[in-house]
C-alpha cells in the first residue's frame, strides 16, 4: 500500500522491530503496523488496532510458536501463602478465639475491637478473619454470621482478595491527620452497600495523631448499627485511655517456640521440602514468637538448601554458634578455665559468629542451669536437648548464687557490647569477668569464713601471695587469688542467740523495737513452716507488699544468719493473736464454771463476769527455812489456780 512518506525508515509511524534480517519478510507485518496506528490516528476504536495486531503476529508466527496468552502465576511468600484464613487455622491464640467464637455466636458484637501484640503473631490476619464472619451469607446466600466463614461466597471471596467495598483496610500509619478521620466519619452515616456490616480495619492505629483520635472519639463511642471497627496495634501504650475504653482488647500472645517448631515442619511438608527437627527448633527460636517472622526465615532456609533445610546451613544463615561449642565455654566460664575459654572463644569468632550473639546464648544456658536448679524435674525433661541434659547434669554443683551473679555479669556485658566500638574485645573483657568471678565466694560463704577464722585475726605479712600462709584472713579468696593482698584483720563477729520457734521469733521482733512487723507476726501471720533460717508464713491482704522481704532482711541482720522469709498459700497454724485469744476465752471458761462463781452467779443473779484478773498472792515464810514463792505463781483466793 502506497503511503504519503518519504523513503523507508523516514516516516515517523514506522517502528524498529529489531535485529529482524529479512526485508522482505518483515514488510507486510510493518504495513499492517502502519496501517494500525493510522486507523488510531485517524480516531478508530481500539478493537481494530487489537485485530490488526493479531492478524499481523499471526501471519508472521505459527500458532505453536506464539506466546502463552497467560504468564505463570507470581511465587507468593510463605508467609502470605499460608495465611490462616479461618479461626480454626489460628494458632496460639486460643483465648481470643474461644471468646470470639462465643460472642459471634450468641450475637454479642462489640462495636470496636482492639487486637494488640508484637509483630507477626496474627492481628491483622484476625481483623480479615471478624470481617468475613460478620459478613458471610454462606453457599446458599441466606445464611447469617458464622465462626466458620463458607469462604465460597461473594463477601468471603472479595473480603480474601481485598477488594470488598464495604470493608476497608486503612494504613494508620500514612493516614494520620484529622482529614483522614473525617473521611470515615462522613462514611459511616451511610449504610453498606452489599454487605452486612461495613467494616474499618486501621493497622497501626498507634500512629494517629493526638487530634485524630480525639475527632474519632465521638464515632468510636456510639457508631451506627452497621459499622464495626477493628483497631490493630503493636504499640498499646501509644493509644490514649479514652480509645481503649470504647474497645473490645485481645492480647495476641507470643506463639511457644515448640508449637512455631511444628507448624513450621507441617508446611515444610507441604512444599515438598526435608526439614531436620534441630534446623526447625533453630528458627522457632530465632523467630521469637512471631510466625511471619519464622515463615521468612524458613522461606530463605528452603531457598538456600534448595529444598533441604539443614542445622548447619541454619546457623550459617542465623549466623548461631554451634551448640556444642558454645556449651563448652559456657561450662570452661563457670569452672573459672579463663584461657580454655579465650580460646574458645577466638575458635567460634573465627567462625564467623557474632559476639554479641554468643554472650546471649551464655544468658540462655545460665537461664537454663538455674531453672534445672529450682525445678529438680526439669532436668529430666524429654523436650530438652541431649547436649542440654548433659550440661545440667555436669554442672549440677554451681548453686544459684552463683548462676544469679552471672546472669548479672551478663546482662550488663550484652548491654556494653551493643555500645562498644569493638564488640569482639568487649566480649572477651565480659567472659574473663565472668571467668573471674566464678571464684567469688557467695556473702553468706564470707561472712561464715570470717566468722570461722576467729576474731583479731591479722596477716602476718604485706608479701604474701596467692599461694598464701595460713594465717591470711580467707576472705582473700574474694579476689580470685593469683595476686598479692594486702590483709586486714577480721571484723570480729559477735555470736548471737538464734531464735528456735516462731513465738521467739516473734518476740525478737518486739525487743528490737520493729513495732509494725510485730503487729504483722502476732495478728496477721498464720505459721506454715518454721526451720533454722527458713521461715514460711500466710499473710492477710493487709499486710505490707515487702512484708517477706523486710522479715528475713532484719533476721539475717539481728541473727548472723541468712534467713529465707516466703508467703504461702497454705493454711497454717492460727495466729499468735487468735491463739491468745482463744486462751483467754478458755481461762472464762474455767472461772465461770469454777464453784465460787457460781456460788456468785447463784447470790447474784444479774451478774455479769466482765474481765478476769490474777491475783499474786505472797506467801509469808514461817521460818527462814521456808522457800519463798516463786515470782508468777498465781492463786485464787481459795488457792486453785484458774
Amino acid at each position: 500500500m502506497p503511503t504519503r512518506s518519504g523513503p523507508k525508515g523516514s516516516s515517523r509511524n514506522i517502528f524498529d522491530l529489531g535485529h529482524v534480517q529479512s526485508p522482505t519478510f518483515c514488510e507486510p507485518l510493518v504495513r499492517k503496523k502502519c496501517h494500525a496506528e493510522a486507523l488510531a490516528e485517524a480516531g478508530c476504536c481500539h478493537f481494530i488496532i487489537t485485530q490488526t495486531l493479531k492478524l499481523s503476529l499471526s501471519g508472521l508466527f505459527a500458532p505453536e510458536d506464539l506466546p502463552a496468552a497467560e504468564a505463570p502465576p507470581a511465587y507468593r511468600v510463605l508467609a502470605r501463602k499460608y495465611r490462616p484464613t479461618t479461626f480454626d487455622q489460628l494458632i496460639g491464640q486460643e483465648a481470643m478465639v474461644r471468646t470470639l467464637s462465643n460472642a459471634i455466636e450468641a450475637g454479642r458484637l462489640p462495636h470496636a475491637w482492639m487486637l494488640t501484640g508484637v509483630r507477626g503473631i496474627g492481628k491483622t490476619t484476625t481483623a480479615r478473619i471478624i470481617a468475613r464472619a460478620l459478613n458471610c451469607t454462606g453457599v446458599d446466600g441466606k445464611g447469617g454470621a458464622t465462626i466458620t466463614p463458607c469462604g465460597q461466597c461473594d463477601a468471603c471471596r472479595t473480603i480474601m482478595e481485598d477488594r470488598h467495598v464495604d470493608v476497608m483496610e486503612l494504613d494508620a500509619a500514612s493516614r494520620t491527620g484529622v482529614e483522614d478521620m473525617r473521611e470515615i466519619i462522613d462514611g459511616v452515616r451511610y449504610g453498606p452497600v452489599s454487605a452486612r456490616y461495613k467494616i474499618y480495619i486501621l493497622d497501626e492505629v498507634h500512629m494517629l495523631s493526638k487530634n485524630a483520635f480525639n475527632a474519632l472519639l465521638k464515632t468510636l463511642e456510639e457508631p451506627p448499627p452497621h459499622t464495626k471497627f477493628i483497631f490493630a496495634t503493636t504499640e498499646i501504650r501509644k493509644v490514649p485511655v479514652t480509645v481503649l475504653s470504647r474497645c473490645q482488647r485481645f492480647d495476641l500472645r507470643r506463639i511457644e517456640s515448640d508449637e512455631l517448631a511444628m507448624h513450621f515442619a507441617k508446611i515444610s511438608e507441604w512444599e515438598g521440602a526435608k526439614a531436620d527437627t534441630e534446623a526447625l527448633k533453630m528458627i522457632a527460636h530465632a523467630a521469637d514468637g512471631s510466625v511471619r517472622d519464622g515463615l521468612s526465615l524458613l522461606d530463605q532456609a528452603i531457598a538456600r538448601g534448595n529444598g533441604v533445610v539443614a542445622a548447619d546451613d541454619v546457623k550459617d544463615m542465623l549466623g548461631l554458634a554451634d551448640r556444642g561449642q558454645s556449651i563448652g565455654l559456657c561450662r570452661q566460664l563457670l569452672r573459672g578455665q579463663v584461657a580454655d575459654a579465650l580460646g574458645s572463644f577466638g575458635t567460634m569468632l573465627q567462625a564467623g559468629c557474632d559476639p554479641l550473639q554468643v554472650l546471649q546464648d551464655m544468658a540462655d544456658l545460665v537461664h537454663l542451669l538455674t531453672r534445672g536448679q529450682v525445678i529438680p524435674e526439669f532436668a529430666r525433661d524429654e523436650s530438652l536437648a541431649e547436649y542440654d541434659r548433659a550440661l545440667l547434669t555436669d554442672v549440677s554443683d554451681i548453686k544459684i548464687p552463683a548462676l544469679a551473679r552471672a546472669w548479672q555479669i551478663l546482662l550488663k556485658g550484652i548491654t556494653e557490647v551493643q555500645a562498644a566500638a569493638h564488640p569482639a574485645q568487649a566480649a572477651e573483657m565480659v567472659l574473663i569477668r565472668l571467668a573471674y568471678a566464678s571464684d567469688l565466694p557467695t556473702p553468706g560463704d564470707l561472712v561464715r569464713k570470717l566468722r570461722d577464722s576467729g576474731a583479731g585475726t591479722t596477716a602476718q605479712g604485706s608479701g604474701d601471695t596467692g599461694g598464701g600462709g595460713g594465717n591470711a584472713p580467707r576472705a582473700k579468696l574474694a579476689l580470685g587469688g593469683g595476686g598479692s593482698v594486702v590483709a586486714v584483720a577480721a571484723p570480729q563477729v559477735v555470736a548471737q542467740m538464734q531464735p528456735m520457734n516462731y513465738r521467739e521469733i516473734v518476740a525478737l521482733f518486739s525487743e528490737k523495737r520493729e513495732a509494725g512487723l510485730h503487729a504483722v507476726l502476732y495478728g496477721q501471720a498464720h505459721l506454715v513452716r518454721c526451720e533454722q533460717g527458713l521461715l514460711e508464713l500466710r499473710v492477710g491482704e493487709q499486710a505490707p507488699a515487702n512484708f517477706a522481704g523486710r522479715v528475713g532482711q532484719c533476721l539475717t541482720e539481728w541473727t548472723g544468719q541468712r534467713w529465707v522469709v516466703s508467703v504461702s498459700s497454705a493454711q497454717g497454724e492460727p495466729s499468735l493473736a487468735e491463739e491468745a485469744r482463744a486462751a483467754e476465752a478458755a481461762r472464762h471458761e474455767r472461772a465461770r464454771n469454777h464453784p465460787l462463781m457460781q456460788a456468785v452467779f447463784v447470790a447474784f443473779p444479774d451478774a455479769k463476769m466482765t474481765a478476769l484478773r490474777q491475783r499474786v498472792v505472797v506467801a509469808v515464810a514461817a521460818s527462814d527455812d521456808a522457800a519463798p514463792a516463786s515470782d508468777g505463781d498465781t492463786l485464787l483466793n481459795d488457792g486453785e489456780d484458774l
